[in-house]
């Protein structure tokens, strides 16, 4: 696939688009593909650990150059006052981003939305599979995400560099 980085640092006015540098316009950052998936399946954690929801993903990338883009919408409730949830995604073992959610329950249980976008540059075309897990970030307590089996999406998009 071509990239971008071979087109020339600027173009002037009066120069002529040669039809290799049509292509690698043309190849350059587009969309490759998109994958997306769901649960409605319940998991809870406690302060003790990081506990993996059942919000997973797998994409192969065709390009170790590519990048990918993942957007996370995630339902999480909250049992106990004092506590803030705290959501993570993964790629594998590696962390890529952990954020207390702006669900804090300041009297007792509370429910709502954690999300998050993150740009990765994985380097592989082998499958990859991106997930999140989830925490209390204070006190004594539990989060549940997909509490009620509410629906949780991850979608990852496979961006040409």
């Amino acid at each position: 696939m071509a990239t971008p980085t071979n087109l020339p640092a600027s173009f002037t006015a009066g120069d002529i688009l040669t039809a290799a540098n049509m292509n690698l316009i043309r190849g350059g950052f587009r969309i490759l593909q998109v994958v997306n998936a769901t649960t409605s399946t319940p998991t809870s954690a406690t302060i003790a650990a990081f506990v993996d929801s059942t919000l997973t993903v797998t994409i192969t990338p065709q390009s170790n150059t590519s990048k990918i883009f993942v957007m996370v919408n995630q339902s999480l409730f909250v049992d106990t006052a004092g506590n803030i949830a705290v959501l993570r995604l993964s790629r594998g073992a590696t962390v890529l981003q952990s954020q207390n959610s702006p669900i804090f329950s300041s009297g007792g249980n509370i429910a709502g939305n954690g999300s998050f976008m993150f740009l990765d540059s994985p380097a592989t075309t082998s499958a990859t599979t991106y997930k999140t897990q989830i925490s209390i970030n204070t006190g004594a307590g539990s989060v549940t995400a997909q509490i009620n089996n509410n629906p949780a999406n991850i979608t990852v998009f496979e961006v040409s560099a």
